[in-house]
């Protein structure tokens, strides 16, 4: 059978404020042409399906009319959901009846048992997955999703690695035992993969209990696949082909602007599976001004000079992302001003300026021990800041007139 896996889609997400509705879209629309063309018989998300535990109104819509598509598209095609770090369990299961009729299971939490909260109901979060021609079980897939400090209270809470391998090793042992000759086992996991590569900018630290990143020989050998979400770079875990991230399907921060942005094809043909990537075409660029380390104020305009022209009829959603970086050896007044004037008429739009200042960066009172920040007078404080954030001494003309402020100052408390 073939699965089909993608993660964090991060859906109501804002990058510096602008929100990225119309490029989730664009994914989505794509998402559901791609499991046409693969004629793919399972989908399975493994969590961050929404970017906050309270998505807007917009993000729900998409990611209900995303399921909606699929099921009207693709009859009998599994989903399969786990809640991620950034998803609300109770948000992502309320609808649960409902999304059982389009063939979507939504595991938002471990479910337990009822009358016996202490054990894990692996009937519900073991999903047996079938061929939709043929409608023969294939694999079973072991749906474990994030884990938070309450899934482990019932375990070993002073050992939170340990904790987390015992519930992969019951889910393991669950599905395992559903298993009937030729049949695959699929786990999935939304952690934090010790080796695994994170984006330091956009992916929220996540502990459980204590642990904040597990090792990869936490999942069973005999796995065919293994799907994992929470870091957003797409990539495959200790060399093995069968273990990785799908991956965001679209940058979450500036500096995901080189990533490969994929979904995994997984064909699964009993314990073995052979696996390759699909690109996500990206709808909205994301550009860095400079290219690489920040420059200074005039290099910057230049190239700002040098962007392309605003195209007539472009729709605004569509504008390439912007970041300026300068490096400042001295203020520049009205930096933003000048740095916008230059984007006046251009098709990328701003959305971060960063400065990076050539001063020694060290803190104001370090020059003087013993002494602290209240003992300095004005005009030490003034050149030792001027230091820390820009090179050589401030100008006369800016201590005359510092000297001038405090002097009137002076004469009108005395």
């Amino acid at each position: 059978m073939r699965l089909l896996h993608t993660s964090d889609w991060h859906l109501g997400h804002q990058l510096h404020g602008v929100a990225r509705d119309r490029e989730h879209a664009a994914f989505l629309a794509w998402l559901v042409e791609v499991c046409a063309e693969e004629e793919v018989d399972a989908i399975v998300v493994t969590g961050d399906v929404f970017d906050g535990s309270n998505p807007p109104a917009a993000a729900q819509a998409a990611y209900y009319g995303f399921l909606a598509d699929v099921a009207a598209r693709l009859p009998g095609v599994q989903v399969v959901v786990i809640g991620g770090n950034h998803d609300s369990p109770a948000r992502l299961e309320a609808p649960a009846p409902l999304l059982e009729r389009l063939r979507v299971r939504v595991i938002g939490a471990l479910p337990r048992r009822a009358g016996d909260p202490t054990r894990i109901d692996w009937d519900r979060a073991v999903v047996p997955l079938a061929r939709r021609a043929t409608g023969e079980i294939e694999a079973h897939l072991a749906a474990v999703p994030f884990l938070r400090v309450g899934d482990l209270a019932t375990t070993r809470l002073d050992d939170p690695d340990a904790a987390i391998r015992a519930i992969y090793q019951e889910g393991s042992e669950a599905a395992r035992a559903r298993l009937a000759p030729g049949q695959a086992l699929v786990v999935t996991g939304h952690l934090h993969v010790s080796g695994a590569e994170p984006s330091e900018m956009s992916e929220r630290r996540i502990v459980v209990g204590g642990a904040e990143a597990v090792g990869g020989d936490l999942f069973p050998a005999d796995a065919a696949y293994v799907a994992l979400g929470h870091l957003h770079r797409a990539q495959r875990i200790g060399g093995r082909e069968h273990v990785r991230y799908a991956g965001s399907p679209i940058p979450l921060a500036m500096n995901e602007a080189d990533y490969r942005h994929t979904v995994v094809i997984a064909d699964l043909d009993g314990a073995a599976c052979a696996v390759r990537t699909v690109a996500i075409p990206r709808a909205v660029e994301l550009l860095r001004v400079p290219r690489r380390e920040a420059a200074p104020i005039d290099e910057v305009l230049a190239e700002l000079a040098a962007l392309p022209a605003l195209e007539p009829d472009e729709a605004p959603e569509l504008r390439p992302f912007l970041e300026v970086h300068v490096r400042l050896d001295r203020p520049v007044p009205g930096l933003r001003d000048r740095i916008e004037q230059a984007l006046d008429g251009k098709r990328p739009r701003l959305v971060k300026i960063g400065v990076v200042r050539a001063g020694d960066l060290a803190a104001l009172g370090d020059a003087a021990p013993g002494v602290s920040l209240a003992e300095l007078a004005p005009r030490d404080v003034v050149i030792r800041r001027w230091r820390r954030d820009h090179q050589g001494e401030p100008p006369p003309a800016l201590l005359a007139a510092l000297d001038a402020l405090v002097a009137r100052v002076q004469e009108a408390s005395s």
